[in-house]
């Protein structure tokens, strides 16, 4: 068995065949270290979410097959927390609930229609929450989602590395893939023949030739403050364990870290030519100094604050925003991702799911609507580049059309359908 990347969804696939049969031989291809990519560098959301509406998916896949997905993004969530606990993996994995601040009227009708949605599906336990409860600015109310917990996202995967290498896996680092057929994994060390290869490259796989127009590499870049105090944290609200965000268009993410630190998150970085992939992207001023003032307008009982890290790094987002599992067993050759940054908890899915489309098994995971799932390729250059970076001017333009207009943006409804809603 090859494994093309050993970020999560890697090893995830990696532990999991491993409980099912752990004589097989394993060995992870990877061209940095463990974790290098978005595993590593994510804002820390073990999360239910999908990029696909539960309403997308209905519409496309059925009512059931939705359903299906929903409670499975649910359960995952929980499956996650069991393994870290029964192996020890140490990444302050604290099952809290996402805070989404309604921060204006408009916000607030859309926090109140998602509420309604939820409870007419019967799978999300979705709260809505009054202005009493949160502390944020201008803030009518808020959703407050169980399903989510906070992980620290480093820990985590080298955790899930160290586990799986104890239990006979090989990870080889500084491994560059450059292609893939049957049987046959290329890299620049020489090559490598296997029965069953899985692709799990997420945003990088753009960095490949053979699959290079397979997925979109679109930036999101984070920052962290220093250690807060309690009294800070008693005026924001925020518990240990919970994550956080606004219903603005262009997203927004946050959580309370093990060591009272904010961990703060955005989109708005911008997409790069030819899906280029360079370390220097992973850094960007203007959106750190973005990221800063937003969150003091998110928070002004904030005390002044010292940002200590600023990091950043590409997901992966499919043209269809509809995230997948494949596996051709005529072939062997199967992947997983277009997670679209809600890939913490996904991966989980992922590697059960391919575990058991490897081995054979007919269950529950391998009749889900995004199994065998195909999206369109994007366009090739300069359409990919106009088109990405289009969407993010109009996630902007969406929230500025709102404040301006109070009524929900049409900006945002012509894109909806483009972003899996």
């Amino acid at each position: 068995m090859a494994i093309i990347g050993a970020g999560l969804t890697g090893l995830w696939t990696a532990f999991e065949l491993q409980r099912r049969d752990p004589s097989l031989s394993i060995a992870l291809l990877e061209r940095e270290i463990a974790g290098f990519g978005a595993s590593g560098r994510n804002g820390g959301w073990c999360s239910a979410l999908f990029p696909r509406s539960t309403a997308s998916l209905a519409a496309r896949h059925g009512r059931e097959a939705a359903l299906a997905m929903r409670r499975a993004m649910v359960d995952t969530v929980d499956e996650v927390g069991t393994v870290v606990r029964e192996h020890g993996i140490d990444c302050d994995y604290r099952k809290g609930g996402t805070v989404v601040y309604a921060r204006s009227a408009v916000q607030w009708r859309a926090a109140q229609a998602e509420v309604a949605e939820a409870a007419e599906w019967g799978v999300d336990a979705l709260e809505l929450w009054g202005p009493e409860r949160v502390a944020a600015r201008d803030a009518l109310g808020a959703v407050y989602d169980p399903s989510c917990a906070r992980v620290h996202p480093a820990e985590l995967v080298r955790g899930l590395a160290r586990l799986v290498e104890q239990r006979g896996a090989s990870i080889h680092e500084g491994t560059t893939v450059t292609s893939w057929q049957q049987g046959l994994v290329t890299t620049d060390r020489g090559t490598v023949r296997a029965r069953h290869i899985i692709v799990a490259l997420e945003g990088y796989g753009a960095s490949i030739e053979q699959s290079r127009r397979d997925v979109l590499p679109l930036y999101s870049l984070m920052v962290a403050t220093q250690p807060l105090s309690a009294e800070v944290w008693a005026d924001i609200g925020l518990e240990h364990g919970q994550t956080f965000s606004d219903g603005r268009h262009l997203i927004i993410y946050g959580q309370r870290t093990a060591d009272d630190r904010i961990a703060f998150g955005g989109r708005g970085a911008r997409y790069h030519w030819g899906s280029a992939i360079r370390p220097e992207y992973d850094r960007s001023d203007r959106v750190f100094d973005h990221l800063a003032s937003t969150l003091r307008e998110l928070f002004p009982q904030l005390p002044p604050l010292e940002i200590t890290h600023q990091w950043g790094g590409p997901l992966g987002v499919p043209r269809d925003w509809h995230a997948s599992v494949r596996y051709d067993s005529s072939t062997g050759i199967g992947s997983a991702g277009g997670y679209v940054g809600d890939g913490l908890s996904t991966t989980n899915l992922a590697g059960r799911t391919l575990a058991d489309l490897v081995t054979g098994a007919d269950t529950e995971l391998t009749r889900l609507p995004w199994v065998q799932h195909r999206s369109p390729r994007w366009e090739p250059e300069p359409l990919r580049f106009m088109g990405a970076n289009a969407g993010l001017l109009a996630m902007t333009a969406a929230d500025a059309e709102e404040r301006v207009t109070g009524r929900s943006s049409l900006v945002a409804r012509a894109m909806a359908p483009l972003l899996g809603h």
